[in-house]
């Protein structure tokens, strides 16, 4: 590993709830020696990407880091950073990719890709998702700010007959979001169509949005289950990735489990 990949990895230990390290506490995380990581730091010093505060001589980041960041979200907006996972994601199910983005308290249609693959497809058209018919919804709900779910509670209206209309019904489908890391609308909100969904997120650290895969409800098979959740993964992880943002260890692991479940019900051939 060169110097310069190792200073620059100093920068990912800090966070919204570590936003100042000191040098030891710095060399316990990284592992290294009290030396080597002074000088990684004075090179990021000197650079502007850390400061140090002269109240508690702890290490922050600097003001190189902000610029950076606002140029890369002036030239890479969220719409751009997910136009290449959902149509990689598209070709390789078959189906319809989709993203939102949550505000406040809406989750906002951002962009989608419908496969070519199919003459028959599920189309999005809506520019507002419902938290509680729809697979992104679910993963704002089991990912999002923890007031979300009363907001939802208080319009559970029915779109066909799977939508949940009541709140012990709409925490069980949230519950099970939360331990899967993915959401999942059977004919919620359209009879014809099967969600599934993954969460995203940003450099704040939370929940940004969500990515989907939208099937026709008759081609939704355990083979295209299986697909459709690996590569909604491998989606997840780039957009947070091009958002600024790092999957959550728990979500990693809620996908391990679920990926390995999906396997071992396909039925060997």
């Amino acid at each position: 590993m060169s110097s310069a990949k190792k200073a620059l990895e100093l920068l990912s230990y800090f966070s919204i709830s570590r936003p100042e390290i000191g040098l030891s506490q710095l060399c316990r995380i990284a592992k290294r020696d009290k030396a080597t990581t002074y000088r990684h730091l004075q090179s990021l010093e000197n650079a502007g990407f850390i400061e140090q505060n002269a109240l508690t001589k702890q290490y922050r980041l600097g003001p190189a880091v902000m610029q950076l960041a606002q140029i890369r979200e002036a030239t890479v907006p969220r719409k751009e950073g997910a136009r290449h996972a959902l149509t990689a994601l598209a070709d390789a199910t078959g189906e319809t990719a989709h993203a939102t983005v949550l505000s406040g308290q809406t989750l906002y249609g951002l962009c989608e890709c419908e496969s070519p693959r199919h003459a028959i497809r599920a189309v999005i058209d809506l520019n507002t998702f419902p938290l509680h018919a729809t697979a992104s919804g679910l993963c704002a709900l089991a990912f999002g700010p923890e007031d979300l779910l009363c907001v939802a509670a208080q319009d559970l209206e029915r779109f066909t007959a799977n939508t949940p209309t009541d709140t012990d019904g709409l925490t069980s489908l949230v519950d099970a979001a939360r331990a899967t890391g993915i959401g999942r609308a059977y004919k919620s909100y359209a009879e014809e169509t099967y969600g599934l969904s993954a969460p995203v997120f940003d450099q704040t650290g939370q929940f940004a949005g969500a990515v989907a895969v939208a099937s026709v409800a008759t081609r939704f098979t355990p083979k295209l289950e299986q697909t459709i959740l690996a590569e909604l993964i491998i989606a997840a992880r780039e957009i947070t990735r091009n958002w600024g943002g790092v999957i959550p260890a728990h979500v990693e692991a809620a996908w391990a489990l679920s990926v390995k479940k999906s396997n071992a019900m396909e039925p060997a051939s």
